[in-house]
């Protein structure tokens, strides 16, 4: 196992707001691949995101832990092509995203990312399997890869399925879903079309331990069975251990933002 500059083991260190190299497996190719990438908002003075070097292969699990004001959410954006870096380059599957238009960005993210929100986002006047078919809408690649031997709502239905979400419940509105089934339904969104990345925002923290162990059980049994890289961004320590590699983010001096 290769190591970057200034990582120990397989974890990374985090000094200031700065992040520090992860570890690469060196079977397998690399998924994601970020190279002395600086991010800056206009008027600011100090880096928000600042990477020396990050490279994760395929079916890797990292571990991204920051408190509020970290850049958390801005490391997700660049890493969805969201925001370009200020410099450096954010390379998916072998493609710097910078060098595409921002309409090749979005493309590029509904084809390859699959995303777990905070508040899991699903509509609520839809049914279980439309949320979970919904991502397939836009991105033709995900509805053929979804549609290899099976029409897409069987797909769906043994996604939910293998999540072990009752068949009862599969065309019912996710209003009417627990939290737990609700988690369920996000994951299978997520993962249908058969993403390569899979991105995990704060999912789990308006859970209690026990439903949070649960749903980080459930979400590394499918990432690791359908091999997805997988980068779980939360502010709990506690969860940290769960991954084989993590980096720590610091919040940005106040003192480096502009008045304005």
């Amino acid at each position: 196992m290769g190591l970057g500059v200034g990582a120990i083991g397989s974890r990374a260190l985090s000094v200031g707001h700065l992040i520090y190299a992860v570890a690469v497996i060196q079977h397998g190719s690399e998924v994601v691949g970020l190279e002395r990438v600086r991010f800056r908002w206009p008027g600011q003075t100090t880096d928000t995101v600042s990477i020396d070097e990050l490279h994760l292969a395929a079916g890797e699990h990292l571990f991204v832990r920051g408190s509020s004001g970290s850049g958390k959410t801005t490391l997700l954006n660049l890493l969805c092509g969201i925001h370009t870096p200020t410099s450096g380059t954010v390379r998916l599957l072998g493609t710097d995203l910078a060098g595409l238009k921002a309409s090749g960005r979005d493309r590029f993210r509904a084809d390859h990312v699959g995303v777990v929100f905070q508040q899991f986002n699903l509509l609520p006047y839809l049914s279980t399997l439309e949320n979970v078919t919904l991502s397939c809408s836009f991105s033709g690649r995900k509805k053929q890869r979804a549609t290899e031997g099976a029409d897409l709502k069987e797909t769906a239905r043994r996604l939910l399925s293998d999540l072990n979400l009752d068949p009862e419940l599969h065309g019912a509105p996710v209003s009417k879903l627990s939290v737990g089934q609700q988690q369920r339904v996000a994951v299978a969104r997520a993962l249908i079309g058969g993403p390569e990345i899979l991105i995990a925002d704060e999912p789990t923290s308006a859970l209690d331990a026990d439903n949070r162990d649960r749903f980080m059980d459930l979400l590394f049994r499918e990432t690791k069975a359908r091999g997805c890289t997988l980068i779980f961004v939360s502010h709990d320590p506690q969860l940290a251990e769960r991954f084989e590699h993590t980096i720590g983010l610091d919040p940005v001096p106040a003192g480096s933002r502009s008045a304005s």
